[in-house]
């Protein structure tokens, strides 16, 4: 089954099996990762104590980036995300530069999510911080994750689902501490300060909402994906906004200092819920971090394999377990690039560069909005924004904000991973890739 048309989306082999509330449960398992546990505090620093309002402004901004991925997932079933949308908007090429890039950054992410888990895992084992306790505590859970996901869609996916619900509840336990404490903060009261610094706090939100791109990366497994997609992604935004912002408002009430916290959410889970909240907010995040590694190791290897399907890579990155029917050389390629990254990298300056790298993809993927809109206009199922092109031209201008605001070293080394794209598309295997002239859905 295939939204392209052509039937090769969606490769023999892989195994329609996620249900709508799994597909709900891989995205707030994505979006909900390091950013809630190690930012606060550098949001507060950046901001001070009106930081609350950028976590809801963040959380409108990337509102408007959510719903063009909604109504593009809309006519497509197949894997690539925003891979699949941009290439049959703009053709091959361009395509080709969004799935390259959209990948870098799982990559990135994988590498920062890493070395941020060992950050996290420092406070319960302080080994975990530094020498052969650092390099087990990035290398095992990668490993493991990977052999997970190499053993099929349904297991990678309900170990997500687990991993999400065990990284909320402690989050909805200190909101509800918080608001028994009832510790008004002074961000409801106080100046918005900092405001030379504020694309440098934005691009830090942005990567505390960010994943949402990944949803529809293994949609070629997905029971119904042009209509559980969209659900999902509208699902996740509203909830994480809502937490994270409870998260932030709690956490200012609770800490006075929070600017001035290593662990932030730990601190906080301490003072509201005594050494027990400290380890239950500290084990969060642990848990938090895995859980989005868990999605990266289950998306990032579905561009590699719908580029090399394409013959925007070696055939083998498009190969299908005969067993277990997932692209198991893709998951293991991934994790291997990932890993060497991590146990070099620190996890702040791997988000920055993940965040820069990713708004390559939101920005191709709400420009081939308007695009796809017309190719497809004949087919009732899709969704469709209101206003026109009212919302992706406002999503393209958010993210040109955000890329402006970047560090000069961000923007070119993301200049430098798209000529290197650039490169090894010239390498492109013939007779592949070509996107048909028509997009006759396929039911």
């Amino acid at each position: 089954m295939s939204g392209t048309g052509e039937g090769k989306d969606s490769a023999p082999g892989l195994k329609r099996a996620v249900s709508r509330w799994e597909i709900v449960g891989l995205a707030l398992n994505d979006v909900i990762g390091s950013g809630v546990y190690l930012l606060p505090a550098t949001a507060a620093a950046i901001l001070g104590p009106a930081s609350v309002w950028a976590v809801l402004a963040a959380g409108f901004c990337v509102l408007l980036i959510v719903l063009c991925f909604a109504e593009a997932a809309s006519h497509f079933d197949g894997p690539g995300s925003a891979y699949l949308y941009t290439r049959h908007a703009f053709g091959d090429f361009v395509g080709f530069e969004v799935g390259w890039m959209t990948w870098l950054a799982r990559v990135a992410s994988l590498a920062s999510l890493s070395a941020g888990f060992a950050q996290a895992l420092g406070y319960l084992w302080p080994g975990a911080g530094g020498g052969w306790g650092r390099v087990a505590t990035i290398t095992v859970p990668v490993v493991v994750l990977a052999a997970i996901n190499v053993a099929g869609v349904k297991s990678g996916t309900r170990t997500a689902v687990v991993l999400a619900v065990c990284k909320i509840l402690p989050l909805v336990c200190l909101i509800l501490a918080g608001l028994i404490a009832w510790a008004m903060p002074q961000s409801l009261l106080a100046p918005i300060r900092g405001a030379d610094r504020l694309g440098e706090a934005a691009m830090l939100l942005l990567f505390a909402y960010a994943g949402f791109e990944n949803t529809a990366a293994p949609a070629g497994e997905f029971k119904n994906p042009r209509r559980d997609v969209p659900f999902a992604l509208i699902a996740e935004i509203a909830i994480v906004t809502v937490l994270y912002s409870s998260v932030q408002f709690v956490a200012l009430g609770a800490l006075p200092n929070l600017a001035g916290s290593q662990t932030p959410l730990a601190d906080a889970g301490r003072v509201l819920m005594g050494p027990v909240g400290g380890w239950l907010l500290t084990i969060g995040a642990a848990i938090s971090i895995l859980g989005t590694n868990s999605n990266t190791v289950l998306a990032a290897p579905r561009y590699l394999f719908a580029l090399a399907r394409d013959g925007f890579g070696p055939r083998i990155l498009a190969s299908i377990h005969p067993s277990t029917r997932t692209p198991a050389v893709a998951v293991v390629t991934h994790a291997c690039v990932a890993l060497p990254l991590a146990l070099s990298g620190s996890f702040v300056g791997l988000a920055a560069l993940s965040v820069v790298v990713r708004l390559v993809t939101y920005i191709g993927t709400a420009a081939a909005v308007p695009v796809l809109r017309r190719k497809f206009a004949a087919r009732p199922s899709g969704v469709r924004l209101p206003g026109g092109a009212a919302i992706p031209v406002l999503a393209i201008l958010v993210c040109v904000g955000l890329a402006a605001s970047t560090t000069t070293r961000n923007l070119v080394a993301a200049a430098a991973a798209i000529a290197i794209g650039a490169v090894i598309y010239s390498f492109r295997r013939q007779g592949y890739g070509e996107v048909p002239a028509t997009e006759d859905s396929v039911d």
